[in-house]
Formats: C-alpha cells, structure tokens, sequence
C-alpha cells in the first residue's frame, strides 16, 4: 500500500541547503529518513504501537493516535543551541541561516518524507508481531509532531508548512516543539493564521545563569528571546504547553520552584509537562546516568509546584516515561484532541 499518490506537490529547484553525505548515512544507519534539510524518524513508542506493546504519553494525555503520529522536522541539524540534554548530534548543528530561496517547499518535504517514512514501515510488514491493520492505517498520518531534531521555527517557510499539513484530509492534529529563540517566527504563525494544534515551549532554566548552562546557545541575547516567546504564549489563540525536562545537578532542585513558578504566570499556559532527563542517545557524552530523576522524584517537583500554583490540578502521569502533566484549571481546554479545526480555547 503506498500513501505518496495522496499528496500532491510540486518540483522545485535544486536545493542548495543539505545534510552531508556523511551525515546523512549516519542517520540512514540510525533509522531516519532525511531528504535535504529534512527528516523523519519512527519513534521508539511508535514501533511499540506496532506490537500492540503500549502507547506514548501523548496518547494517554491528548488522545494522539500513536502509530498514526509521523514525528519530523524540516531543520534536522539546524538549531540555535546546543542543549546539554539533547539526545540528538547537537555537536553537528553549524548553522543559524536558513534563507529562503535555499529551503525546500513544504509541499516537496511532506510528500518526500511521506515516502521515507513508509520505507521505514515497510520492514514492520514481514514481521507476524505487527498489527498489519495499523501498519496500513499508519501509512496515512492523522498527527505530526514537528519536533525531530534541531530548531523547527529556524525554517523560513514554517507558516505554509502547517498550513499544507493541516490541508491533508487525514490530519487531526499539528505539534510543533520550539525552544524559543525565534519569537518572530512564532508571530508570524499568528498573523498568518498557521498556528499548529498545540504549541510547546521548552522551558528547562528558571533564571538567565541556569538557561546559558543547560542549553548552550549561540546567540548571546537567547534568555531575553526565549523569554519574549514566553509571554506570546499567554495570549496566542492556540494550545500551549511549558515542557519542563529535569537534569539532576542542573536544575531540579526544589529551591527551583519560585522561580518556575514566576516563569509559568507569565505565560499561563494550558498544561505543563514536567519530565525527567533520559540518558539516551548522544546527550550520555554530555550527561551521566545519575543526572536522571526516578518518576518519585519527578512526581515530588511536581506536587510541589502545583501546591505553589493557584490554577493547576495534577491532570496525569506516565510513569514508564517518568512525566506528569499539570492542567490549567482557569484558562482551561479540553484535554483530548478530536480536530485540529475544533479549538476549545480559554484566553
């Protein structure tokens, strides 16, 4: 079965902005998919789905259909910092510019990554585990999760990008993850009616010294961005979200949780997901085992800041993925996610 004919796009001109060929087998051997700038992976929880073996957090939070939740980027090693946590090769980001005659077109990218991704579904069908009812059904990706790897708002041409994915019959859903370095882009999203389903704010420092420590940013103005981003947040017509990723030693100390607390006012968002570090991937050359928190420690920050927060209930948890989610109870959505045209939004 192949979902290519389904999406329609145009040729572009060549394009000047590429991953290198050596780079690029690097992500082939680690099971992405790249084209150009681009790229795709399936995730550890959608191959599980596959098994019928569980679901990710997002599905047990939001409702997302996990097997049919395609996780991509179009800046996969494209990013303003160089974040300690990352799991991804922060170490081979070498670039702030993306100029917009240098990028692929929106359309080119999902139809070229559709087709990569369905390459890497492929391999699930000869296997007598798989669940070949979501094999077929996940050819056709009713959510994207635009979060892969590097910085998404980096890309000039994001505007358009939701908006094409949001025209594909089959889409339900948009999330796009950004770290805040790019508030302008963020305002474009606004102005151009492209806002994604539900929008997240990587939020790991509480102060400027902490923020320069965890993510490593290349720009010297990055608090002042990040926190310009942060107060969009308390009036953008969108789902929000401040992700909270834990590192022992960094910054999951209690003493924290003022701080986190004046940083979450502002932006008032309608969840926030607090998460402890994972020591995967290439952040374990940055970071030691014990830099992760267990799902009680976790859970302890949490409780704290929500008993130092006047509008948030303890809405779940996933404790296999050591996560737990806080609902804003004032500025209050819906938490299951049925359309992305179907906003149940509280300003």
């Amino acid at each position: 079965m192949s979902c290519s004919d389904e999406y329609v796009y145009h040729n572009t001109q060549n394009n000047l902005i590429n991953i290198t060929p050596s780079l690029q087998a690097k992500l082939r051997k680690a099971k992405y998919g790249v084209f150009n700038h681009s790229a795709v992976e399936l995730c550890h929880w959608t191959k599980k789905s596959f098994y019928d073996e569980g679901n990710c957090y997002k599905h047990k939070f939001y409702g997302i259909s996990t097997h049919r939740c395609m996780e991509m980027t179009p800046t996969a090693m494209n990013c303003e910092n160089r974040c300690i946590y990352c799991w991804r090769p922060t170490e081979f980001y070498d670039t702030l510019q993306m100029p917009e005659h240098l990028v692929d077109e929106p359309d080119a990218i999902i139809h070229q990554l559709l087709k990569e991704r369905e390459r890497l579904i492929m391999g699930f069908y000869g296997n007598d585990k798989s669940n070949k009812k979501k094999l077929d059904e996940s050819l056709f990706p009713a959510h994207y999760a635009i979060s892969l790897s590097g910085e998404p708002t980096m890309y000039p041409k994001l505007p358009n990008l939701i908006k094409y994915l949001k025209s594909l019959k089959n889409t339900k859903s948009v999330f796009l993850v950004t770290n805040g370095q790019e508030p302008e882009m963020i305002n474009r999203l606004i102005k151009e009616d492209a806002l994604p389903t539900q929008l997240y704010l990587s939020t790991n420092a509480s102060n400027r010294k902490m923020f320069y420590r965890i993510n490593r940013p290349k720009y010297k103005d990055a608090w002042d961005r990040w926190l310009t981003t942060l107060n969009i947040l308390s009036q953008i017509n969108t789902r929000t979200v401040l992700r909270i990723t834990l590192i022992r030693n960094y910054n999951s100390d209690l003493n924290n949780i003022p701080e986190f607390v004046n940083i979450i006012n502002k932006a008032s968002p309608h969840f926030i997901e607090v998460k402890s570090y994972m020591h995967i991937g290439m952040s374990t050359n940055r970071l030691e085992h014990n830099n992760m928190l267990d799902v009680k420690e976790v859970r302890e920050f949490t409780n704290t800041l929500q008993r130092n927060l006047q509008d948030y209930k303890i809405m779940d948890e996933s404790e296999i993925s050591r996560i737990v989610v806080l609902q804003n109870q004032k500025r209050y959505t819906n938490r299951w996610i049925k359309e992305y045209f179907e906003p149940n939004i509280k300003l």
